[in-house]
């Protein structure tokens, strides 16, 4: 395999492992890797929504 392409199809792989999470996500109605939630931070819709303000607002600086 070539050298230069493993970043590549390392980058490609998280992707679309991403892509199948959610969409299991979406199946079964859990999230994270264990029983339910347990490896999940638990926080109330205002503490997900600050969380998530934090990576928006970056990407508008740099958008």
């Amino acid at each position: 395999m070539n050298v230069v392409a493993q970043p590549y199809l390392l980058a490609e792989l998280n992707r679309h492992a991403g892509h199948a999470d959610i969409v299991r996500e979406l199946v079964d109605g859990q999230v994270g890797w264990r029983r339910p939630g347990d490896n999940v931070v638990e926080g109330d819709e205002a503490w997900w929504a600050a969380y998530r303000e934090r990576p928006d607002s970056t990407a508008r600086e740099f958008a």
